[in-house]
């Protein structure tokens, strides 16, 4: 019998529960939303390419004819793009059971449409404002679920030096410690937001995914691609993390942890600091002055 990420296609088991995945026509976000799928979820593909996308969607209903799913234009970097997506999905009155936040880039040298770093405002600036708008939706789930897919590489971030959430007109290169600080920014991200949750049905979860072959490297030049994705894992064994935190029932009454791949692990001291977490999320509600 086919299989999706160890679970037989006859499972039927997340039947009446949706799942909102950013990047998901590529990489980890792909092999998410197909393990999703296979399991009777619902999915909701928001990417930043409908012509990109469609073939995902054509291959998800030919592998899984009972599989319900749908594509979102979003592009998560642009906050217009951001704000837009979530206020017609809110309108069109669909749920939302997990939210994953999934889609990221490294390596850039570029700025954002409101002039932020790309980096910065694809892998946490755009998170931070999407969750912000659809956690309404999400409260009203029997038992919501936010995923932050991190990195290990956060542990090698010593401070934040937070000038990287200033609008700027010049763009800069985007190395790999800027991708570790966006990282860090994920974890604490979930951390204070299931501390301004607690009492409610929504739980949170940052995850490292093990290092994978995905589109994240995209920016990079391509003999550095080439040769780093000689070293890692495929897009399904990375996807067996956020599967296991956006779907695991043993973690329904669990909340703000970290998880490497499918095993709950400590993160670096930055990211356990509340009062750092705190400030993050002030900070970036200034930058982005959407009171979110």
């Amino acid at each position: 019998m086919a299989a999706t990420l160890g679970y037989p296609v006859s499972a039927r088991d997340l039947q009446g529960r949706t799942f909102f995945v950013t990047g998901a026509n590529s990489g980890i976000g792909r092999a998410l939303v197909e393990a999703l799928a296979a399991r009777g979820g619902r999915v909701v593909l928001a990417t930043r390419s409908e012509e990109r996308t469609r073939p995902v969607l054509s291959a998800l209903q030919s592998r899984f004819p009972a599989a319900r799913a749908q594509w979102v234009s979003l592009d998560v970097s642009d906050l217009g793009s951001v704000r837009r997506a979530a206020q017609a999905f809110l309108a069109s009155g669909q749920p939302i059971d997990v939210l994953v936040n999934n889609a990221g880039i490294a390596g850039t040298r570029a700025l954002s449409k409101e002039g932020f770093d790309l980096t910065y405002a694809t892998n946490h600036i755009g998170p931070f404002v999407l969750t912000g708008l659809l956690l309404p939706r999400l409260r009203e789930s029997s038992q919501g679920r936010v995923v932050n897919v991190s990195s290990g590489a956060h542990m090698m971030v010593k401070r934040i030096d937070w000038s990287v959430l200033e609008r700027r007109a010049i763009p800069k290169r985007s190395g790999f410690s800027d991708y570790a600080v966006t990282k860090l920014m994920n974890v604490l991200h979930a951390k204070e937001l299931a501390r301004r949750l607690a009492g409610t049905r929504v739980t949170t979860y940052a995850l490292h995914p093990g290092a994978v072959a995905s589109n994240v490297w995209r920016s990079l030049p391509r003999p550095v691609q080439w040769l780093g994705k000689l070293f890692m894992l495929s897009n399904e064994q990375g996807a067996e993390s956020p599967l296991y935190c956006a779907t695991a029932p043993d973690l329904a009454a669990t909340t703000g942890r970290y998880y490497d791949r499918t095993r709950e692990a400590r993160p670096s001291r930055l990211a356990e600091d509340a009062a750092l977490a705190q400030e993050l999320w002030a900070r970036t509600d200034a930058a982005v002055g959407a009171g979110t």
